[in-house]
């Protein structure tokens, strides 16, 4: 019998199938529509995540990335052993310090730049990468939302409140359960009666972040609205127009804040 490995289907969704094989796929996605509907929206996915991450290839670097230390050349050892001479009779030392004072303030500025820049691309992503789905959206459905909200704020170690976005349109669909950079993520999803679907990613780990207005963010097709409270970030992502987004960003932080 003639076997389809997962292998090659995977090949498939990225057409790469062997010609040879793709007569043999055809006919084993035919005989097996839950498979093609698997593959389908995988497909789905990668469409997706090149229309939101191509645009990058072709964007300016950020002025924060432009003004980064350049990598200074390796001492001999012959120059390591007089800059000790010279520290070790003090000649050095205030300038030093000084200059590694520098040094270090830059280096903390392009970190905190490049943080920012990280929540909301790492938003837009898991928004591009589950709201397509059309099986497994979430992990957790609205209908056990009392258990959804109890085991994600188990996880991050807050009491989360999913925002009631009735008024706005949209009502939860649930949520799921995300890594991180510096630790668990939380993001509940919403549809509205058309089928358009928002998300709200809660990040845990942003200590030292001390920015709490909203800004915004246009990753290829998704548009996001984010924000730092604390040591937790907010970035709600949808393929909706700016000021439509605002609207219901600003619903969520009334929300979220006591």
């Amino acid at each position: 019998m003639n076997t389809v490995s997962e292998a090659e289907l995977q090949a498939w969704v990225d057409g790469r199938l062997a010609p040879a094989r793709r007569a043999a796929v055809d006919d084993y996605l035919a005989a097996h529509p839950q498979q093609a509907e698997r593959l389908r929206a995988y497909r789905e996915q990668n469409v997706s995540l090149r229309a939101l991450f191509n645009p990058v290839l072709d964007e300016t670097l950020p002025e924060a990335l432009q003004q980064a230390p350049r990598r200074s050349w390796l001492p001999t050892p012959r120059m390591v052993a007089t800059l000790a001479i010279a520290i070790g009779a003090g000649l050095l030392g205030g300038a030093g310090g000084w200059m590694l004072h520098g040094r270090m303030h830059q280096t903390d500025e392009l970190l905190a730049a490049q943080l920012r820049t990280a929540l909301p691309r790492q938003a837009a992503l898991a928004h591009a990468v589950y709201s397509p789905e059309v099986r497994h959206p979430v992990e957790v459905g609205a209908d056990q939302q009392q258990h959804l909200v109890a085991w994600l704020s188990k996880r991050l170690g807050t009491q989360l409140r999913p925002p009631l976005l009735s008024q706005q349109g949209f009502e939860l669909v649930g949520g799921r359960l995300l890594p991180g950079d510096n630790g668990p993520v939380a993001q509940f999803m919403y549809a509205d009666a058309s089928g358009q679907r928002l998300t709200l990613y809660v990040s845990s780990g942003q200590q030292g972040k001390q920015e709490t207005g909203f800004r915004f963010a246009q990753e290829g097709p998704v548009s996001v609205f984010y924000w730092i409270d604390g040591s937790f970030g907010y970035a709600l992502s949808a393929s909706v127009p700016k000021a439509a987004l605002g609207d219901i960003a600003n619903a969520v932080y009334r929300q979220l804040e006591p």
